[in-house]
């Protein structure tokens, strides 16, 4: 399961309508901590489908996404649900302590 381009076109229907918690990894090509996280991000979505939905925002192509996220570093990876920030994080970390500092268990509903 890959990861979905987030773009301000794209933003309401995936995000704030989305009937499933969405991850956002906030990102830049030319960031190296954004390039360490990305395959941490793309397991989370793995080790989560169907519980889970997981976006990327690069903020150099949606500034104005950026903004109303105010962000001021990256990577920064949000949890979203149900249109709103449940939990966020800095910088790049590994698999366990990211889920953990995204409180994934709580906020996401049980495996089936």
């Amino acid at each position: 399961m890959h990861a979905i381009e987030i773009t301000s076109e794209n933003f309401e229907q995936e995000v704030l309508r989305s009937d499933v918690p969405v991850l956002l990894d906030l990102w830049a090509a030319w960031c190296g901590p954004c390039r360490m996280v990305a395959p941490v991000v793309d397991e989370l979505a793995g080790d989560y489908a169907g519980r889970l939905k997981v976006g990327k925002i690069d903020v150099d192509d949606q500034p104005e996404l950026a903004q109303s996220f105010q962000v001021s570093s990256i990577p920064m990876i949000l949890l979203v649900k149900d249109g709103e920030v449940v939990s966020g994080t800095l910088g790049a970390q590994p698999k366990a302590r990211l889920a953990e500092s995204l409180e994934l268990d709580r906020h996401l509903p049980a495996a089936a």
